[in-house]
C-alpha cells in the first residue's frame, strides 16, 4: 500500500530534523532555525506544524523538548542517534541512506 504525500513529507521531515540535530556541536537547535533547514529541502511549514513534528520526536525518544516560551529547543536523543546509525528504524521516520549512498 502506498503512503500519501503528507505522511512521505512528514518521515522526511522528521529525518532532516534529527540530521540536523546531529550536525550541531551541542546537538540542538530551536525551531526557527529548523524551519529554515526544512525549508531549504522545500518543505516549507508554520510553526506549529514544526512543533507538532517535534512532539511528536519527542513522544517517539528520538529528542527531548525545552519550550522556553514562542520557541521550542530540540536536542537529540539516544535513540534518535541510533536511527541516524542505522542502528534501529524508528517506524514514523525515513530511513537514513546508507553511508555513501
Amino acid at each position: 500500500m502506498s503512503k500519501d504525500m503528507d505522511t512521505l513529507i512528514r518521515e522526511d521531515a522528521r529525518l532532516i530534523i534529527l540530521k540536523a540535530l546531529a550536525a550541531q556541536v551541542d546537538e540542538r537547535l530551536h525551531s526557527g532555525y529548523l524551519a529554515e533547514e526544512l525549508s531549504r529541502f522545500g518543505i516549507d511549514r508554520p510553526r506549529e506544524w514544526i512543533h507538532g513534528e517535534l512532539d511528536w520526536l519527542a513522544e517517539m525518544g528520538a529528542v527531548t523538548l525545552v519550550k522556553p516560551g514562542p520557541v521550542v529547543v530540540a536536542t537529540l536523543a539516544e535513540k534518535g542517534h541510533r536511527h541516524l546509525r542505522r542502528a534501529i528504524v524508528i517506524e514514523g521516520i525515513k530511513r537514513p541512506s546508507r553511508p555513501g549512498e
